[in-house]
């Protein structure tokens, strides 16, 4: 069993992001098992859960004649533009079947303003507006977190840039995560959580 202080976060297991799903990540049901099991260790257990609007600024759709993973500015700086994925009340946001939900006390829903995306579980797109975790966390006397889900590039790796930046000790699994690997985005998200601090492991 971990220390108290140590909170599992796990990101995004959605059945969109899985394969069949709207935004699918290769492989992404292949953590699943890993991530249940880890649940037992862990006194705190997050889950976060993608939770957008069917008019989102995020999705292609709502930007005529703009390509799904092309790039738009958004006033919070660029934005790619996403298939339409985790629209809220749909079989697409729900957590996937297999995913152990009831060790988890926290369900953190992000996403859901129409007009910002938001891929950490601590801040929207802004980097500003914060989904109240790192409260929640500090209350507990949470310092250290273990990031696990999806996907390793965007939504796992800002929650980790986050929440190095906010003081806690940050840990990806990168075997229990998943990458879209956009353009190169892995190799980027690497390079700037090693530049943060934050520890990858296997």
């Amino acid at each position: 069993m971990r220390p108290a202080t140590d909170a599992l976060i796990v990101i995004d297991v959605q059945n969109d992001f899985c394969p069949g799903g709207a935004l699918a990540v290769a492989g992404g049901d292949e953590i699943i098992s890993r991530i249940n099991g880890l649940m037992g260790d862990f006194t705190t257990v997050v889950l976060t859960q993608d939770w957008h609007p069917a008019n989102h600024a995020s999705f292609a759709a709502n930007h005529p004649g703009a390509a799904p993973f092309s790039l738009t500015t958004m006033p919070y700086g660029p934005q790619v533009l996403w298939p339409t994925h985790c629209v809220q009340g749909t079989t697409g946001a729900d957590f996937h079947k297999d995913l152990r939900t009831d060790p988890a006390q926290l369900v953190i829903r992000k996403g859901f303003r129409s007009e910002i995306d938001s891929y950490s579980a601590f801040f929207e797109n802004d980097r500003t507006t914060a989904t109240g975790l790192e409260g929640y966390l500090k209350n507990r006397g949470v310092t250290s977190v273990t990031l696990v889900g999806l996907a390793t590039d965007y939504c796992v790796a800002y929650s980790a840039l986050d929440a190095a930046r906010l003081g806690f000790k940050a840990t990806v699994l990168e075997g229990a995560c998943r990458a879209i690997n956009l353009n190169g985005s892995l190799a980027d998200a690497q390079a700037q959580m090693r530049a943060a601090g934050v520890a990858l492991e296997a």
